[in-house]
């Protein structure tokens, strides 16, 4: 061990009141939990992607280190703490002079991080769904506030996004030798590097490359006073920070994938989509998922590197390490999409099925009634100059079925990513219009017909206005015109179609469900699991 660790494991090293020390420890930085702080240390390492290898370098990246995470961690992150010396007799505090410097945090228990949040599974569904769609909203909104690149930087070009990872398969040769996994891995990371480099290169002219967090997986997250705090950005290297917005998130969504917890991976996706209203940029999202997880596999080899190869700590990297390559592998074979427009009035329950079918396998799902307010500025994050005027107008409408719609999903389509459309679809040639999309992508064309009576549309409409809780605001006059001009589906519509039939009970939802269409959970879930056999999906089988 290095004398300066040894000595600051001794509680006199302190100049605060401690309990029992623990050294955590990762491929660069050691971490001492005193009980009230935490001190971070970095390791004198130089691994190429990241060089602490002197006293200066680690002094500009503790500095660094503060004021990145305070932009979503400020009340973790305290200042820097100077250790004095010498080394054999380390404090902080003291007469000596300084000979290395720490971030101090406050500290939060070790089973707060989400991994072991997530193992222990104590909070109920709903409780950790609504975390994760909070974690959503916050990096929404942080990524929109990110300083964008300077055209003169260099960062999010195409030989910048391919060149970490390449490396990371360099890393991992290194470690597992001439694996066949490897080997097509890079051979098909090669390939969508080139199909994407122009696609890179139009991201970084638009603005999309931000200052992010840059390492923003599962075990950089904790919770903190009842929400998930996002702490440990990635300081010591501006090209891997300075990235395209939809790379940050997918470290995010990638892990929970990994973690076996496909559902949140779609809620956070769809939620940031939701917000963002950047769909487009799903183009090189499967790209960015085989890379992130390739990250991850390159830091468990190093970690087994840096490990005796005979402990246990070994086996878990060499685990970690499978895990990852599998996924990465999985997400680079992914089977060709599928397009499900949905069909139904207003309070046809279409829009609570098509999240939970999103969810359940894992799909993008594109809200008309979201997308329709985004076009006036009412809804998500504004990205351009808003239409005034009636929501609901012809031309309105004209201009989501006709060219705003179809823009999103050709580019989710275009990356291999299934999507569900989540509009009424009250008129043949707008349906048209997507079959004819889904030929062009290559997808699978399906219509998800939602079926209710009028007086039960009509019941959940006013129970969903006065709880003032949805994005949808048709009323019963949009529902009238809907009806008014509804063109059902011809034969061979209703040979794709997968029928939802909503029960009429003659009472409202007993179980308040305002926030998507009043229906029910039960009924919902029902039609969920007989839908995903429709589909030819396993209801049991996690998506």
């Amino acid at each position: 061990m290095e004398p300066l660790i040894a000595a600051l494991l001794r509680p006199e090293a302190y100049d605060h009141p401690v309990g029992a020390i623990e050294l955590l420890e990762t491929h660069i930085s050691w971490v001492l939990l005193t009980g009230s702080y935490a001190y971070k240390i970095k390791k004198p390492v130089n691994l190429g992607f990241v060089d602490f290898s002197t006293a200066a370098l680690r002094l500009q990246f503790c500095q660094e280190e503060l004021r990145l995470n305070r932009r979503l961690a400020a009340d973790l992150y305290l200042g820097l703490a100077p250790i004095h010396g010498p080394p054999a007799a380390a404090r902080f505090g003291g007469e000596g002079p300084v000979i290395e410097m720490a971030v101090q945090m406050r500290q939060f228990q070790q089973q707060d991080l989400l991994p072991a949040v997530l193992e222990r599974a104590e909070l109920a569904t709903g409780a950790l769904e609504r975390l994760f769609e909070q974690l959503a909203d916050s990096l929404a909104h942080f990524h929109a506030a990110a300083a964008k690149a300077a055209d003169t930087a260099g960062y999010g070009s195409a030989s910048q996004v391919r060149a970490p990872a390449i490396a990371n398969l360099d890393v991992l040769d290194v470690t597992l030798g001439a694996d066949p996994r490897l080997l097509a891995l890079r051979r098909w990371s090669e390939a969508q590097a080139e199909r994407l480099a122009p696609w890179f290169e139009a991201r970084r002219a638009s603005g999309w490359i931000r200052e992010g967090h840059g390492d923003l997986h599962l075990g950089n997250m904790a919770l903190w006073q009842g929400r998930i705090l996002v702490f440990d950005c990635l300081e010591f290297s501006p090209p891997l920070r300075w990235i395209d917005l939809s790379s940050d998130l997918a470290f995010l969504v990638m892990d929970l994938r990994q973690r076996q917890r496909p559902e949140l991976a779609a809620l956070v996706l769809n939620r940031w989509l939701e917000l963002s209203g950047d769909y487009t940029g799903l183009r090189s999202w499967r790209w960015y998922l085989v890379y992130r997880a390739l990250v991850r596999a390159k830091v468990a080899a190093l970690r087994l590197q840096q490990a005796d190869p005979v402990s246990p700590a070994a086996t878990a990297q060499r685990q970690q390490i499978e895990a990852y390559l599998a996924l990465a592998e999985a997400t680079a074979a992914e089977p060709a999409p599928v397009l499900l427009i949905t069909h139904g009035v207003s309070g046809s329950g279409k829009s609570h099925l098509a999240r939970l079918l999103a969810r359940r396998l894992g799909w993008i799902q594109l809200r008309s009634d979201v997308e329709r307010k985004r076009l006036f500025g009412l809804w998500g994050l504004p990205s351009r100059e808003p239409r005034s005027g009636d929501l609901y107008a012809a031309a309105v409408s004209e201009q989501l079925y006709g060219d705003h719609l179809p823009h999103c999903a050709e580019a989710v389509l275009g990356a291999g990513l299934s999507l569900i459309v989540d509009a009424t679809f009250g008129q043949r040639r707008q349906r048209r219009s997507f079959a004819e999309l889904a030929s062009r992508c290559k997808a699978r064309f399906l219509i998800l017909d939602c079926r209710c009576t009028p007086e039960l549309a009509r019941r959940r409409i006013r129970a969903r206005l006065a709880a003032g809780l949805d994005p949808s605001d048709a009323d019963l006059t949009v529902l009238a015109q809907q009806l008014r001009h509804w063109q059902p589906l011809e034969p061979r519509e209703r040979a794709v179609s997968l029928v939802a039939e909503a029960s009429d009970s003659g009472r409202p939802n007993p179980l308040g469900d305002v926030e998507t269409e009043e229906v029910s959970d039960a009924e919902a879930r029902d039609q969920l699991e007989r839908l995903l056999s429709l589909l030819g999906a396993d209801p049991a089988a996690p998506a």
